[in-house]
């Protein structure tokens, strides 16, 4: 189960719940990134451009990693926030973890790259973050890009998993995937607050 409620309750994740379910959560009629519809919409940037909400990804997914791990990084733009909160909280736990944001396409100009961030030792061990897991396609760019240049992925973190695939696609691909949360989490504690409002 990719849902990581009990492996990892903390006040950390619960304020990351109550501002996805009040902030970022809404129901309609929604055409997602991946093409296909959906009754509801998962904004993850109402939730980790702001200061509480980017504190608490920082200490939520920094214990996370993997011990060895020698970058974060994710396509830009719903991971950028992710993979700086992770960067700066590992500086404060004295642990630097440096960031990397992966363009959607290669810079115009300069050195024309699709990797932004410190250069990193061959072989380096980069996790992949994503905000919001659908199809997995999206973060597979971001693993694709940064295995072009050599460094190892074997691992994504999102913090929601939109319970659509994208788990089953990386397994088929062999990468290990974890989720803070499943939608349906969200859901329920969101309908809760309607009713009590």
């Amino acid at each position: 189960m990719n849902n990581q409620s009990t492996l990892y309750p903390s006040p950390q994740r619960q304020i990351l719940l109550d501002l996805f379910a009040r902030l970022a959560y809404t129901e309609g009629d929604f055409v997602l990134s991946s093409g296909q519809k959906s009754s509801y919409y998962l904004n993850g940037k109402q939730v980790t451009l702001r200061a509480e909400g980017a504190l608490a990804v920082g200490q939520l997914l920094l214990p996370m990693l993997p011990a060895d791990t020698q970058a974060v990084a994710g396509l830009t733009l719903g991971a950028d926030p992710m993979v700086t909160a992770v960067s700066v909280l590992s500086a404060l736990a004295n642990r630097p973890i440096p960031a990397l944001i992966i363009r959607k396409q290669a810079k115009g100009h300069g050195t024309k790259a699709y990797i932004e961030g410190p250069s990193l030792s061959p072989d380096a061990k980069v996790v992949v973050l994503e905000d919001v897991v659908t199809t997995g396609k999206s973060a597979m760019q971001a693993v694709e890009r940064l295995r072009d240049v050599g460094y190892k992925v074997e691992q994504i973190i999102a913090l929601v998993d939109r319970q659509q695939g994208g788990a089953e696609f990386y397994q088929s691909v062999g990468l290990q995937f974890k989720s803070v949360f499943a939608i349906t989490e969200i859901q329920e504690y969101a309908r809760a607050l309607a009713k009590k409002a």
